[in-house]
């Protein structure tokens, strides 16, 4: 099932549209960048994005589903329009280097959490080798900050320096996310702020660029940075439910993978410091290796001490605060149609 029909079977038609249209106006300058890398670098980059096989023939694959390029677009629309074409093309370049940034952070994710699968086809590192992944990966973040340091608009200079500080952000985030693992206790309020870092600091760069590229003053880029955060923590949330419950025909892992990997996630993590009977056995099966049934009794076992309640609600509530913080931008939310649609659909995904 591609990315769009996915969406359109539920709600959220207009940021389906949206993410459409975002991809049809960026994925060609993100591929473009991508082959401007060496020979072996681009062939890693083409297979990951989905538009070249492992032999090097191409492919109609899936690239993703656009959600922090389409930020940055519909954050610039938002407190500018659609005025300045030449601008425009602008918000086209930050949008791009947002996406190779994000697509840094998943080639090494997908290394550090050993994941074989990835948009329903073997990761890069189990087909080309960790160090071509992993060098990869380098090589994307060191492109995307190429892009924002060649591009003439003058809100350039401030985009780099501010994607740069959300891939610092972002490390320290997936570091603490790798330490919680050897950890026998996490509290909801660390996983908060490492989930915060880890997904909330780049959808919130992303809103943050769009508003310099349109002009925005300190305030405004602050306030959607924040909005972004919010949504960000929202979507992970919904993702940390779909890591446990998601139908692995349309996430394209395992069912329960997350639970396979023993990841403290959000969901999990409030299981566990629950207090209830369901969570001691969660830390029980999570003390140990899982077969396929233990996998099914940890998620019950979440399910039972309120993980999944407390998740759905919790994102519920970041969404509701992220509507404020947007309002303090666009104080006309009629304006941000886009941006709200875009939220409305990382809170009710189900894949």
């Amino acid at each position: 099932m591609g990315t769009t029909e996915a969406i359109t079977t539920g709600e959220g038609h207009e940021a389906a549209a949206l993410l459409e249209r975002t991809r049809e106006t960026v994925y060609p300058e993100l591929r473009r960048t991508v082959e401007s890398l060496p020979g072996s670098m681009r062939r890693v980059a083409m297979y990951h994005f989905g538009w070249e096989r492992a032999d090097g023939t191409p492919a109609a694959g899936n690239a993703g589903k656009a959600i922090r390029p389409a930020l940055v677009l519909a954050a610039a629309r938002a407190l500018r329009g659609d005025r300045d074409e030449k601008e425009a093309e602008g918000v086209v370049r930050a949008a791009t280097a947002v996406e190779l940034a994000h697509n840094f952070t998943l080639l090494h994710d997908d290394v550090i959490d050993k994941d074989a699968e990835r948009r329903g086809r073997p990761t890069a590192w189990t087909v080309f080798g960790i160090p071509d992944a992993i060098i990869t990966g380098d090589a994307m973040m060191a492109l995307a900050t190429r892009l924002l340091a060649q591009d003439p608009h003058p809100a350039s200079a401030a985009a780099s320096a501010r994607l740069s500080a959300c891939v610092i952000e972002l490390c320290a985030g997936q570091q603490a996310d790798c330490a919680f693992e050897h950890r026998p206790h996490v509290s909801l309020d660390e996983c908060l702020t490492m989930a915060t870092a880890k997904t909330g600091a780049l959808l919130g760069c992303a809103c943050a660029l769009g508003a310099l590229y349109a002009g925005a003053g300190p305030d405004e880029v602050d306030a959607m940075d924040a909005f972004g955060r919010e949504a960000g923590l929202a979507f992970q949330l919904i993702d940390d439910l779909i890591g446990i419950w998601g139908d692995p025909v349309h996430t394209g892992k395992p069912a329960g993978a997350d639970l396979i990997a023993r990841k403290k996630s959000l969901p999990v993590v409030a299981a566990l410091t629950s207090g209830t009977a369901a969570g001691e056995q969660l830390a029980a099966l999570y003390a140990g290796p899982m077969t396929g049934d233990d996998v099914r009794e940890a998620a019950e076992a979440v399910d039972r001490a309120g993980g999944r309640d407390w998740a759905q609600a919790h994102a519920a509530d970041r969404m509701g605060r992220a509507v404020q913080l947007l309002s303090r931008a666009v104080p006309d939310l009629g304006a941000a149609g886009g941006l709200l649609a875009l939220a409305e659909f990382v809170t009710r995904r189900t894949k």
